[in-house]
């Protein structure tokens, strides 16, 4: 058994809870910026450490004026915005703490998360949001109190609170300890009902202290983030934390759309993303240069800035490839850099695996993608790839705080700072996710002679064929999924004769791609789906996913389907990864059509 223990470089303090980061930052730089927020007119308007901290009290004493006592849940739906993290802290300084809601969740969802929480308030952002949670407001009888961010209730509810001492707050601000509640997020649910994650003060107390002293380069009163992932998840939220920590200036930017001008007007340091969003750009980019006739220029730039961050690590680039990537870093990448804000050095990627193509790429760009690894049951961040130790395809070595062992069986186990209390009311359920003292994480991984883990896939993703082959989706899916017409990938075959896969096409890029290779670009994705050069294309990415696997675990058919997965749908979770169960038996009819006789859309993949 596989196993590496990190020590903490932190001492432990277990009275310490998330309130006191903030007091903290204030008594060290009271006066430099600590939020930044969009003026309406391209600009951003700074927020000082001493200012948030001001405007956190004034809500909490608001909190406390409306009745909200200690260790009271409020539930939260707002897109990722400054509020977010003002609400966050105002919660904790009145000794209460949020449940977040996803904004794209359904009224059922809604209710489940504020009915199992016990949640006695809530917080919407839009009217939208409002309308959903009204709609099971009825049978919520705990909620006592709803504010709505566009009604101005939180400036409404922070000006009710003049009656509060500070005394008060102060009190209220240091109750909880750190073994405490700190907030309660569901489990995005791929299969049966979200569980409620109970995250304590000292799961982000002590991984925020830790995580600083292992990259201080990227972390600092300097630094600078755009936040645009939900806050709704953890890996955003602790970001949000560990940057109130550590001084980072944080800006907001919840409509992705508007990133790029975000980006470019904000101009942040480092960012935080899912490889889906590097994907875009990535695609975007390539197709932008296809369609003003620079194709193979943008192509020829990206195979010469994967060759250059190869051979750096290879630990020596020749002359011609120097030339050569002095060159397209000029004419091509330079731009790319500008249209992220010119300022970007480090991007902390997680979720699902980025692929060497990218982290190259972007690695060459200026930007070193730091993978890492974590889930909502561990604060975020078991692992992550440092400035100082980096290796591109790994997921980097375990954070101070915390170990990871490899079970015989392949799953990755974890023990440390950041691993959760268990889950909300459901102690059976907990017990089945520690092996004494190891939380259980479901994932399938390896770890090198130099400590840094690579994630293969997911336990109970494991396809076995007919033949007896373990065949690991994400290897196929994952590559697939980075051609730019792509949106989602299933991979099938448990207990059949071959590998085939289900494919959805991306709406977005799917129009830009026909436009450029001279097809109609109004068609439909469903009239694409049967479009010849789409099947090309799609045959294509197949190929070189195949390319990297074995015949027997190679992908044999596949088929496009009319519509891509959706939350609405139900086949894709809030945070768009997909619910593997809910598709195989929505699609159960196509995927035995694959191994009988072919639809229209489908393909006979090359192996």
């Amino acid at each position: 058994m596989q196993e590496i223990v990190k020590p903490a470089v932190v001492a432990t303090d277990p009275d310490a809870n998330i309130t006191d980061l903030l007091v903290e930052r204030v008594k060290l730089t009271p006066d430099r910026a600590l939020f930044s927020l969009q003026d309406g007119n391209g600009g951003w308007t700074d927020i000082t450490s001493a200012e948030f901290l001001a405007r956190v009290t004034a809500l909490a004493k608001g909190l406390v004026a409306a009745g909200i006592q200690p260790g009271d849940k409020i539930g939260l739906m707002s897109r990722t915005r400054f509020e977010w993290t003002l609400l966050d802290f105002a919660a904790w300084f009145a000794g209460a703490l949020l449940v977040p809601v996803y904004e794209t969740s359904s009224p059922s969802q809604v209710h489940w998360d504020l009915s199992d929480s016990g949640a006695v308030a809530f917080v919407a952002e839009t009217p939208d949001h409002f309308a959903r949670f009204d709609e099971v407001h009825a049978d919520l009888p705990l909620i006592e109190h709803v504010w709505q961010i566009h009604l101005g209730d939180l400036d409404k509810l922070a000006k009710s609170g003049t009656g509060v001492t500070d005394e008060e707050i102060e009190r209220r601000r240091n109750l909880a300890k750190g073994s405490d509640i700190a907030t309660l997020i569901y489990t995005a649910g791929t299969t049966g009902k979200p569980k409620g994650c109970i995250l304590t003060h000292s799961n982000f107390v002590e991984l925020s202290r830790n995580s600083l002293k292992s990259f201080p380069e990227i972390v600092n009163p300097d630094s600078s983030t755009l936040l645009f992932i939900t806050l709704a998840h953890v890996f955003a939220r602790f970001i949000s934390v560990l940057s109130v920590h550590g001084g980072v200036k944080v800006g907001h930017e919840g409509d992705t759309s508007q990133l790029l001008p975000a980006m470019a007007s904000f101009r942040p340091t480092f960012l935080l993303a899912v490889p889906r969003v590097f994907e875009k750009v990535y695609n975007a980019s390539e197709q932008k240069a296809e369609g003003d006739g620079r194709g193979n220029i943008f192509r020829r730039a990206a195979a010469v800035a994967i060759a250059h961050s190869k051979a750096l690590d290879a630990g020596s680039v020749p002359l011609g490839l120097r030339l050569q990537f002095a060159l397209f870093d000029r004419l091509v990448l330079s731009k790319i850099r500008t249209a992220m804000g010119g300022n970007v050095k480090y991007a902390i990627s997680g979720s699902a695996p980025l692929g060497l193509r990218l982290g190259h790429f972007y690695r060459s760009l200026g930007m070193t993608v730091m993978e890492g690894y974590g889930l909502t049951e561990t604060t975020a961040p078991v692992s992550v790839n440092l400035p100082s130790q980096f290796k591109i395809g790994t997921v980097g070595p375990p954070l101070p705080g915390m170990s990871v062992r490899i079970a015989e069986d392949g799953e990755i186990e974890v023990k440390g700072i950041d691993v959760f209390a268990g889950y909300w009311n459901r102690p059976e359920e907990t017990a089945k996710v520690f092996d004494d003292g190891w939380f259980m994480t479901g994932d399938i991984g390896q770890i090198d002679d130099d400590g840094y883990i690579t994630i293969t896939g997911r336990k109970k993703e494991i396809i076995v064929t007919a033949g007896g082959k373990n065949v690991a989706p994400a290897a196929l899916e994952d590559p697939i999924r980075a051609n730019p017409i792509i949106s989602q990938v299933v991979v099938v075959g448990e207990q059949k004769p071959f590998i085939a896969a289900l494919i959805t096409l991306d709406d977005e890029m799917l129009p830009v791609w026909l436009n450029n290779n001279g097809e109609d670009a109004t068609q439909s994705v469903a009239e694409a789906a049967h479009n010849p050069k789409v099947l090309a294309e799609v045959q294509k990415a197949v190929d070189a996913a195949n390319n990297g696997v074995s015949r027997a675990e190679s992908i044999r058919k596949f088929v496009i389907l009319p519509e891509d997965f959706s939350e609405a749908g139900g086949t894709l979770t809030p945070k768009f990864s997909i619910k593997r169960n809910v598709i195989l038996e929505q699609f159960s009819d196509t995927i035995e059509g694959m191994y009988s006789k072919a639809p229209a859309t489908e393909g006979i993949a090359h192996v």
